[in-house]
């Protein structure tokens, strides 16, 4: 009986890492994550799935950790989700920014090239990396990015083609555009959309303030995206591919839905504050995912207004719980 394959997935507590485990257990593989030392991020997300993984210490800033972990791990794939993606946060901290999200991509090749050069390696692209380009955007629309993150992307991006180029790796890029899902960090302002009408139509805030309400993304589930993510390492050869619905949403039209889940009028508590606004604003992003769907087969299964639904209905149940708490606890 053959081994079972062997995945490595870095960024493996994060909301894409818990998804790809999920889904490379189903898969029937054996699955390592690679986990900071000095990470004070939890691993709530892995609840469900924490005893069938293989947890191992490595950063992307210490590429004598990632020759241990690809050592260790003998993997035949190699998922990069590690970053430090909270696109803020890249203009406030560039040059942590940059050390994570561009460089460690390099020390990781690095390390691949050293340790594990026959596995599959793929890398977390974004949209973000189009920023500025005329929509739709496709694996051939120029990139021009609008965000620190967006930049530091773009290096990881093509750090990857010119290894694959160079190096014969198996290497390649999802250049996946927004995906949510009730497991999305609070920051992101989808999270912080859906748990606002959730606290507020509970009576635990009365309004939430926002940037940009005119943005328009491509929003999907990341339980699909993750999907085409292990869909790409299969094929005969390796190529970068544009994930996407196809479908644009304002951030407006997000809080109308979300709030109207719960019954309320979002006019009446969403307000916009200048402190959001991002320095250098990305508009309009909408994906062409067509080579995705001709040769990979993929298709997003949950549409955006599921999506939505799926986000504030366990932001209810958290908020219901943190209400009947607080109740309880309050003297007679």
């Amino acid at each position: 009986m053959s081994e079972p394959p062997r995945a490595l997935v870095t960024g493996v507590t994060g909301q894409d890492g818990s998804y790809l485990a999920e889904f490379l257990l189903e898969q029937g593989y054996e699955v390592y994550g690679l986990v900071r030392r000095s990470s004070s991020s939890n691993q709530e997300r892995l609840a469900g799935i924490r005893d069938r993984l293989h947890l191992l210490s490595g950063d992307l800033l210490d590429p004598s950790s990632l020759m241990s972990a690809l050592a260790q791990a003998r993997p035949s794939e190699v998922y990069n989700l590690a970053a430090q993606s909270f696109v803020p946060t890249s203009w406030s901290e560039p040059v942590s920014t940059a050390e994570a999200t561009a460089l460690g991509v390099t020390r990781l090749l690095e390390a691949l090239r050293a340790v594990a050069p026959k596995a599959r390696f793929y890398q977390a692209s974004t949209s973000e990396m189009f920023g500025k380009a005329a929509p739709p955007q496709s694996e051939s629309t120029p990139f021009h990015p609008r965000s620190p993150y967006g930049v530091a992307k773009v290096y990881a991006h093509w750090a990857t083609v010119n290894y694959r180029e160079s190096y014969d790796l198996f290497a390649v890029s999802g250049i996946l555009f927004n995906h949510e899902s009730p497991r999305r960090g609070r920051e992101f302002v989808t999270r912080k959309v859906t748990r606002a009408a959730a606290r507020i139509a509970c009576g635990l805030e009365h309004e939430v303030y926002l940037g940009n309400l005119d943005a328009r993304r491509d929003w999907g589930f990341a339980g699909d995206y993750v999907r085409a993510m292990w869909l790409m390492l299969q094929q005969d050869e390796p190529r970068d591919y544009v994930i996407a619905t196809g479908e644009t949403h304002s951030v407006g039209e997000l809080c109308e839905l979300a709030f109207e889940t719960v019954g309320l009028d979002w006019s009446e508590h969403v307000r916009t504050d200048p402190r959001f606004l991002r320095p250098a604003e990305v508009h309009h992003l909408v994906g062409d995912a067509s080579a995705a769907r001709r040769e990979l087969g993929w298709r997003p299964r949950v549409s955006f207004a599921e999506l939505v639904r799926l986000m504030v209905e366990k932001d209810l149940e958290e908020a219901r719980e943190e209400a009947r708490s607080g109740a309880q606890a309050r003297p007679d």
